[in-house]
């Protein structure tokens, strides 16, 4: 026993190191075959046949290898490795780490040649895949475990290498997921295959496409099978319930990284497709009396199908490209944002914990000393409002009656907003019901990005079918009442998120540079739609700023340079009366119709309006979200004074440091909110109900450092700051169409302010 450690500690120094190893290939299948019990895999077992077969078998290695300069600190040393258990994990260790450099791209060639020559004649000669198949049923779970990840690096090998895969695991495939058991074995016979997948996908060969059909072609009717097995299940007539869930989140894992391959690999397997065929199977789980964890993860899972994001949690290394959408995809997107629709109205949302216990990394029971958190759960606040937006905005593509579109919005968008009203404290009846984005997703970008931009296509769909029916024309009052009570007017949701991040130019270049979120698609689109519906913008701003000056709302002291701007150094008018064209189409407090007119005033300090974000300065006087200024890792100008002081690095350390200090502005928001960070958009609320069909004064005049002067303003900081980073070649894309919109925008605002 002792020779048989020291010669498997060399090898395994010898394969850490990546070195060659200089005897003959077979000699180290004696080392590294694992010796397990057909019957049990019972650890005492193997030691005796372990050590019957060493001593009565002829050692074909001499222990006199050349000596390692370098071993790990934490190898034992023979003499403590006493127990078989010590030997079979060192042989897994070795295995493992042995395939791993034969997968990788640095390992030297001849060392690389040598691993794969033992691998082959390992799997041909000692049959060791058969052997970790029985070692699944090891009590020892971390044998189970490393025995499931050898296992999936091997049958990974076998399809890189082009070896047909063992008869032995395909029939234990077979025989685990043809119906549903609650078994360990299909807990690992899932993890096994889910593990295999993540390597195809972490794999930079061009031959991906290839494995993963090789792959899906030996298991596609098994996965179909169980699917159809495990779904069917009724949760009351679970013995274990805690097996059921393990096994549905194994199940969960690998039906994602199926989805994903058919929308990054263009495979179309059935296996693939099934959960946008019977879709109904996995929205019943949520309805199932089981934890809220599992919920939440199902409910994030039709988020991500949805959003086709799918993967990217699930591979490690960086998520290939995504390829162009064909018409199946379509197809069963389409199905699928029918389900769900279809699931609201049945009353999904009900069945969803969102007062639940609050699941955390260590588990959803609070210890005695700690405090507990009280409040919903936004997590699935989030991806439920998602789900439904996401679902709405794939159906109305697909929709041509405008009559149809308009009904189902109004009510499901009703739907979603009774949902969230118990949950938004203070109550949603006492704002724009436009808020609801920016407050249910101000603590997730990304997220709140998606919601915009399905918000926004839900918009022009909509629009463009009521164009086409003519019906839009004849009714504009009411068509903008309809956007504002459904929350989902464009110019409401953009003024709104400006008010979130201060009116900060330099949030919006970040946002623009990073790739983490769709802002710069979701802008482009809504630059596009402000061009042609800028009468509707400028009375919106208006309105913003008439409710702020009506009701006076608390400040925060005086900041003189926002009715100056710094970048012409001219003094803006304190007054701009309202053009008499506009009819008001954004919420207001009903009381402003029967005030008396006259002119408002200038508001000269930091207001916080209860219809945005506190504190909206002017982008000259706030404080950025990142001081480039500080920064010593930035290269990013946001303002002329920042400009003279930035200090230059390169651009993908500078695209990294923007997303992750300036573009998650949940976390710097705190920065200028006087609100605890569980409320950090509101500071004050009004008693009383918004009316949508109340007109502005012809005399009235707004401020001219109001919404839309800060619009304005920032529109054209951005504009600067692109422009520089362009000329120094420093911008990573071209930014030719995005700047022509900027200008465009930048003219009819300079028309817009010469009118008044």
């Amino acid at each position: 026993m002792k020779v048989f450690c020291e010669v498997l500690e060399q090898l395994y120094k010898k394969v850490l190191l990546g070195a060659t190893p200089e005897n003959d290939s077979r000699d180290y299948i004696f080392y590294l075959s694992p010796e397990v019990s057909d019957q049990d895999c019972s650890t005492a077992t193997s030691l005796e046949q372990a050590n019957t077969s060493i001593q009565g078998r002829h050692q074909p290695i001499s222990v006199g290898l050349a000596p390692i300069a370098v071993a790990p600190a934490c190898l034992k040393s023979s003499s403590e490795m006493s127990s078989s258990r010590e030997v079979m994990l060192l042989q897994l260790t070795v295995i493992k780490v042995m395939t791993t450099r034969i997968l990788s791209v640095k390992t030297d060639f001849h060392a690389r040649e040598k691993y794969r020559d033992i691998i082959k004649i390992l799997l041909e000669s000692a049959q060791v895949d058969s052997k970790l198949i029985c070692m699944f049923q090891n009590s020892d779970k971390l044998l189970s475990h490393m025995a499931a990840q050898c296992l999936a690096l091997l049958l990974y090998f076998q399809l890189r290498e082009k070896i047909t895969l063992s008869n032995s695991w395909i029939a234990f495939c077979q025989k685990n997921l043809s119906e549903y058991s609650e078994s360990n074995k299909a807990i690992y016979c899932l993890w096994t295959l889910t593990a295999v997948i993540k390597e195809i996908f972490k794999d930079s060969c061009s031959q991906k496409t290839e494995i993963l059909k090789q792959f899906l072609t030996h298991f596609n009717t098994i996965f179909e099978a169980f699917y159809n097995s495990l779904f069917s299940q009724h949760f009351e007539n679970c013995q274990d319930t805690s097996k059921i869930i393990n096994i549905l989140m194994c199940f969960l894992e690998l039906l994602e990284l199926l989805i994903a391959s058919r929308i990054y690999q263009k495979l179309h397997f059935t296996s693939q497709r099934i959960l946008f065929w019977k879709p109904a199977c996995v929205l019943e789980v949520i309805t199932w009396p089981i934890q809220a964890f599992a919920k939440r993860k199902f409910i994030i899972f039709l988020k991500k199908c949805l959003l086709c994001k799918v993967g990217e949690d699930l591979c490690s290394g960086s998520v290939p490209a995504l390829m162009p959408p064909d018409h199946q995809v379509a197809v069963d997107m389409l199905a699928l944002a029918n389900a769900v629709l279809q699931a609201v109205n049945s009353g999904l949302l009900e069945t969803l914990p969102v007062h639940g216990k609050r699941s955390f990394f260590g588990g959803d029971e609070v210890q005695p000393g700690c405090e507990h958190i009280f409040g919903p759960d936004h997590v699935i606040l989030r991806a439920a409002s998602l789900v439904i937006l996401k679902s709405l905005e794939i159906k109305f593509q697909n929709c041509s009656s405008a009559s149809e579109m308009k009904v189902d919005l109004q009510r499901f968008m009703s739907e979603l907003l009774t949902f969230l009203k118990p949950h938004l404290q203070p109550s949603l009846q006492l704002h724009n019901p436009c808020k609801w984005l920016s407050r249910v997703f101000i603590e997730q970008d990304d997220d709140m990005l998606e919601a915009a931009k399905a918000s926004l296509g839900i918009y022009l769909t909509l629009t463009r079918g009521c164009e086409a029916a003519e019906s839009l024309t004849r009714g504009k009052e009411m068509w903008a009442h309809h956007t504002h009570e459904n929350g989902y007017n464009p110019h409401c949701i953009f003024l709104f998120f400006l008010g979130n991040i201060g009116f900060d130019s330099t949030v919006l270049l970040d946002f623009l540079i990073s790739s983490e979120t769709c802002f710069l698609e979701y802008f482009v689109r809504y630059l596009k739609l402000l061009q042609k519906d800028w009468d509707n913008f400028f009375t919106i701003c208006n309105n913003f700023d008439a409710a702020e000056s009506k009701y006076d709302t608390s400040t925060c002291g005086c900041v003189p340079s926002l009715v100056q701007d710094q970048s012409t150094n001219q003094t803006v008018p304190h007054r701009l009366p309202a053009p008499h064209s506009h009819i008001e189409v954004c919420a207001c407090h009903s009381q402003a119709s029967d005030a008396p007119s006259e002119p408002l005033r200038a508001v000269t300090s930091q207001g916080n309006h209860p219809m945005y974000a506190p504190s909206l300065s002017s982008p000259g006087a706030s404080q950025s979200l990142v001081d480039y200024d500080s920064s010593d890792d930035s290269e990013v100008e946001s303002t002329d004074q920042c400009l003279a002081n930035s200090k230059q690095m390169s651009l993908p350390q500078q695209g990294t440091k923007g997303i992750q200090d300036a573009a998650v502005t949940s976390r710097d928001e705190q920065e200028f909110s006087l609100e605890p960070p569980s409320r950090p958009l509101v500071v004050k609320e009004f008693n009383t109900t918004f009316s949508f069909d109340c007109e502005v004064a012809p005399n009235d005049v707004i401020s001219a450092v109001g919404i839309f002067y800060r619009t304005v303003k920032c529109f054209k900081e951005l504009q600067g700051a692109i422009c520089r980073l362009q000329k120094k070649n420093l911008f990573p894309y071209n930014p030719t169409a995005l700047l022509k919109l900027l200008k465009y925008i930048e003219v009819i605002s300079n028309k817009t302010m010469n009118t008044l």
